[in-house]
């Protein structure tokens, strides 16, 4: 039987929900692709890092100390050339780009951050915007357990680094939340088990 490409991407994204036993974990991305996989899983936000974006250096700051950034008051600067919202943690930037108004950012990052479970913790980090090899460096050498970064080639000696085919021309990770080919349900993410990946903390407290 014949399945459009809708019909299959509502099967593929049922199945994951049906696979996912790990429900109530916070996702902190550098990106939307965060947001996107949360929205296939059907799953609340538990964390403020949607819908937005940091350049990496800033990204790792924030991994760095997160007790300590997400305890400054969040504040709006004025960027050249950028309508969007663009908050600052003391000395990081938060690029707020599918937000409406400074408001309404800060709402939902107030709320969404006090829904976050240090304990149930999964990273995503992309090697978008300017990501240099030392920034890979310096994210697999954070200390979390559950941290990934999509990458657009193979690093086998980086150990969360996640290689996603079809970028190697481009030096860096394109959309992640496109299609590959025009025919494809699955998006370029989708090269990534993330429901086996946030199930396994799940699995490790069995």
């Amino acid at each position: 039987m014949f399945l459009s490409i809708d019909r299959r991407r509502t099967l593929y994204k049922l199945k994951n929900r049906l696979r996912l036993r790990n429900r109530k974990f916070s996702l902190i991305a550098s990106n939307c692709t965060g947001m996107f996989i949360l929205k296939d899983l059907n799953l609340p936000y538990r964390s403020p890092f949607v819908n937005l974006w940091l350049y990496p250096n800033d990204f790792i700051k924030f991994l760095s100390r997160p007790e300590h950034y997400m305890a400054q008051p969040l504040e709006f600067i004025d960027k050249p050339n950028i309508k969007y919202p663009v908050g600052r943690l003391d000395d990081i930037e938060i690029y707020f780009q599918h937000f409406s108004s400074a408001q309404s950012a800060r709402e939902k990052w107030v709320r969404r951050a006090q829904r976050i479970d240090m304990n149930n913790l999964f990273i995503i980090m992309t090697d978008r915007d300017g990501c240099t090899y030392e920034n890979l460096l310096q994210f697999d050498s954070l200390p979390y357990k559950n941290k990934v970064i999509f990458t657009h080639k193979p690093y086998p000696e980086i150990k969360s680094a996640v290689y996603i085919p079809g970028f190697k021309h481009m030096g860096c990770v394109g959309m992640l939340y496109e299609y590959p080919t025009p025919k494809s349900s699955k998006r370029f993410y989708d090269a990534f088990d993330y429901v086996k990946w946030f199930n396994r903390a799940k699995n490790n407290k069995n």
